[in-house]
């Protein structure tokens, strides 16, 4: 069981938000399906930029509301909905208080390990990895625990990188994942961005890159990780339907990955 289910409506990380909003309500509706709901009021309007990041006071505004409701509540398991990638953050730093030794997989098409000086866009959810490692925005850093350990954290289905975040990866030795490196019973957060997804089977995305994982796949590496490990922490991020039968649709993909995270679940 889950402790809670937190829905954090970010868009203004994406540098393509115009569906989010519309994909973050449904991604809240299908996590509040296995733990008690908490959503976050939406921040208004598009944010005012700073610290080299799009929207930051938005950016910051809904990470320390995230960060407040998480101090009070104090969930040992967490289910989380976006939104951009960027909310990621705080539910991580959550999780990585209560859990020194826990692990991260982060299924996602993109590095996301830009840092407010190499990114080419400015939008925060091409920066939640450097961030979580040490590299983010000084004003979130200071609220931030310390920096994750690269050897806890391993990519899955990534497949797009910047050059700067080749370096980053490089130099931090960040894997790729292989099941056996997690140690069983370990306590897992498994980040899912929808972009990981092939969109040929999974068009609801604002980012969408070509030969992406299988639906079936995704579900199968995550009910294995979820019957290897504890998984703590679940977040699902950047879904972007055009409208709402398109919402009904991906959310009903997304209903079945996220169950096969909870199935596993340890109570």
């Amino acid at each position: 069981m889950f402790d809670i289910a937190l829905s954090i409506p970010q868009w203004q990380g994406s540098g393509r938000p115009e569906h989010l909003p519309r994909g973050a309500a449904a991604a809240a509706e299908v996590i509040g399906r296995h733990a008690p709901l908490h959503a976050l009021a939406p921040f208004t309007g598009a944010g005012v930029s700073g610290e080299g990041v799009n929207a930051w006071n938005a950016i910051m505004a809904q990470f320390e509301a995230a960060q407040d409701l998480l101090n009070r509540l104090a969930p040992r398991r967490l289910l989380t909905a976006g939104g951009d990638c960027g909310v990621d953050v705080v539910a991580i730093d959550h999780l990585a208080r209560q859990y020194p030794d826990l692990f991260v997989v982060w299924f996602d098409a993109h590095l996301d390990a830009n840092t407010p000086q190499t990114s080419p866009s400015g939008s925060f959810h091409g920066m939640p990895v450097a961030t979580l490692f040490g590299e983010g925005p000084e004003p979130m850093r200071s609220r931030l625990g310390r920096p994750f350990d690269p050897a806890r954290f391993f990519y899955c289905g990534e497949r797009v990188a910047d050059p700067a975040e080749a370096v980053f990866r490089e130099g931090r030795g960040l894997q790729s994942l292989d099941i056996e490196l997690l140690p069983k019973g370990a306590p897992v957060h498994i980040h899912f961005d929808a972009d990981v997804l092939d969109p040929l089977a999974f068009p609801h995305l604002a980012f969408a890159e070509p030969d992406g994982m299988a639906i079936e796949e995704a579900i199968a590496l995550i009910t294995c990780i979820a019957r290897r490990c504890d998984v703590v922490g679940f977040t699902l991020t950047e879904f972007a339907p055009a409208d709402e039968q398109a919402a009904r649709e991906g959310a009903d993909i997304l209903a079945a990955i996220v169950a096969a995270a909870c199935k596993g679940n340890k109570s």
